[in-house]
This record gives C-alpha cells, sequence and structure tokens, in this order.
C-alpha cells in the first residue's frame, strides 16, 4: 500500500502532549515538577536561605544537622543532605554563576567530610 494513502490518525481535543495546559498559555508557563517538590516537599527542614551562604562548611553543617534531625526522611541522613545539595544544584542548572555554584560543589565536599565518607 502506498503511504500517502494510508489515512493518518489525528490526535484527539485534549489528548496531545499540552493536554491541560490553559489556551494561550506556553506550556513553560505552567509549574514545574521541580517547583512543586520545592514549594510542597518536607522531607527536611532546611533553615531559610541555606544555599545562599558563602561558607560552604556552614551550608553542609546545616544540611547535616536538618538530615540528622529529620523524622520524615526516607533513606540515611548522609544520602538525604547530599540529594537535596544536588538537587538545588541541578535544578538551577545554567541559571547557577559559576563562583555560587564552585561555594555548592565545596560544600559536597565539606558534607562528605562531616559523614566521614571520602
Amino acid at each position: 500500500m502506498r503511504e500517502d494513502l494510508v489515512p493518518r490518525r489525528a490526535v484527539p481535543p485534549g489528548r496531545g502532549r499540552d493536554a491541560g495546559a490553559k489556551p494561550g498559555v506556553a506550556r513553560r508557563e505552567q509549574p514545574r515538577w521541580s517547583q512543586r517538590v520545592t514549594e510542597e516537599s518536607n522531607a527536611l527542614d532546611l533553615e531559610a536561605g541555606v544555599f545562599t551562604w558563602d561558607d560552604p562548611a556552614a551550608i553542609a553543617r546545616s544540611l547535616k544537622m536538618s538530615a540528622d534531625t529529620s523524622t520524615r526522611r526516607r533513606t540515611t541522613p548522609f544520602r538525604s543532605a547530599m540529594s537535596m545539595l544536588n538537587f538545588y544544584i541541578n535544578r538551577a542548572g545554567t541559571q547557577l554563576p559559576e563562583d555560587r555554584r564552585a561555594v555548592l560543589e565545596r560544600a559536597k565536599d565539606e558534607l562528605r567530610a562531616l559523614y566521614r565518607r571520602r
């Protein structure tokens, strides 16, 4: 059978990739899953602005304290703290300035040292 004679299936309204999107609103204006996680997740109670601090050791100590005292985490304190730090770095993506990224990467090393994971 010739390909040009095969009928193409049309996607029914409301079933495509942007199903649920508001008419006239670009897809990226809707909240992303990472934003929802940041706003609603309560796995760790972090100190306000912890990822904006300039001292990597202070960031690591704060994350360790939060992870060690949390009763809602699902894994070890080290993994919870490191996951939260990685989540923040990954979510910022290319918008994270190099100097800020360097501080947070050093905080990872400090966190490993606090948990004796070198």
